[in-house]
């Protein structure tokens, strides 16, 4: 008896060949258009439309970089596009968080570029030459994006968390542009900035003219930032130095204004009147002798040169012109400065 239905064919099912060319042509074609695509995708400037920067937080992991993009339709691209460029590219262990400027025609292959450089945005802040430290700590709160930290921490505890023996921080920074970037902190700025003025006394101090009258480079600092608050004048730093040099060498009052206005805080009203003068303070340099017991402000390296190599000469006395230009006139005896 013959079967009613024939038997299917045992084994593998041939494909024609024309089936099979066809399946072949049709993924090269695939492929090259992928190619075609990828490669446009990674030199095409990216969807910037008024974006100016991009902050990656840190920790970010690629994906989460590539998500955010996408997210803010700076990048329509495919995830898969990006990850192919990273490590086309040999960098995607090597991409940086922060914060970066996009320039306009920026494509995804110069961001990967710059990632990996790590050229992210540099900003400055500049501690002014005879800034307070309550200036000091006014400024970095109003820096925008700044992380802030300080806020809440009284100055002896911030003395303490940088090692300044004392309780008081004032004078211990160095006034110049320190640079930053997205994420470092206040605090970090601060640590920066003692260490740059721990690091030009510990330079400074054994290059010093050894007739100053000066036990250590803390007085070096204090007496460097009484300078800097009498004069703005380059040229007459030396001088002034060398004035309050000789008074110290001769048991004289340093009698300077700068160090009444200190001591009074924000009693002080932009006036100095005759009480003040005479009422006895720490910092009143008119009621006691020698310097203050710490830096009044925070001094520059030319200040600090100043204060360790004093002018010479005679002068015991200065007084200030009063024509606007900053400048003083020098008297060897009272008479003279009275006169003046």
């Amino acid at each position: 008896m013959t079967d009613r239905f024939p038997h299917h064919a045992q084994g593998r099912v041939r494909w024609p060949l024309t089936i099979v060319l066809l399946l072949f042509a049709v993924a090269v074609v695939a492929m090259a258009w992928v190619r075609q695509d990828y490669l446009r995708f990674s030199d095409a400037p990216l969807n910037l439309d008024g974006v100016r920067t991009i902050e990656f937080a840190r920790g970010s992991a690629f994906k989460e970089v590539v998500r955010q993009l996408r997210r803010e339709r700076i990048s329509r691209g495919s995830p898969f596009y990006w990850k192919l460029l990273a490590r086309e590219m040999q960098v995607a262990s090597r991409l940086q968080a922060g914060e970066y400027a996009l320039e306009p025609g920026l494509s995804p292959r110069g961001l990967i570029r710059m990632m990996a450089a790590g050229k992210v945005i540099q900003h400055r802040f500049t501690i002014v030459d005879g800034w307070t430290f309550r200036q000091l700590r006014l400024a970095l709160a109003n820096e925008p994006g700044l992380q802030q930290t300080l806020p809440g921490i009284d100055n002896a505890a911030l003395a303490a968390r940088l090692e300044i023996d004392g309780g008081n921080p004032e004078g211990w920074f160095l006034p110049e542009t320190y640079a930053w970037v997205k994420g470092d902190s206040d605090f970090n700025i601060l640590q920066r900035a003692r260490a740059s003025m721990r690091e030009a006394l510990d330079r400074l101090w054994p290059a010093r003219d050894q007739a100053v009258p000066l036990q250590s480079p803390y007085e070096a600092l204090i007496l460097a930032s009484i300078i800097e608050k009498e004069t703005g004048i380059s040229e007459e730093r030396a001088s002034i130095a060398g004035v309050f040099s000789r008074r110290l060498q001769l048991g004289m009052r340093l009698q300077t204004d700068p160090t009444v206005v200190y001591g009074l805080g924000e009693q002080y009203n932009g006036n100095i009147r005759r009480r003040d003068l005479e009422a006895d303070t720490p910092y009143n340099t008119y009621t006691r002798g020698g310097l203050p017991p710490t830096p009044i402000a925070m001094p520059g390296l030319a200040a600090l040169e100043a204060a360790l190599h004093p002018a010479a000469g005679n002068a015991l006395y200065f007084v200030a012109l009063g024509d606007g230009s900053g400048r003083h006139e020098f008297s060897n005896t009272l008479a003279e400065h009275n006169l003046a």
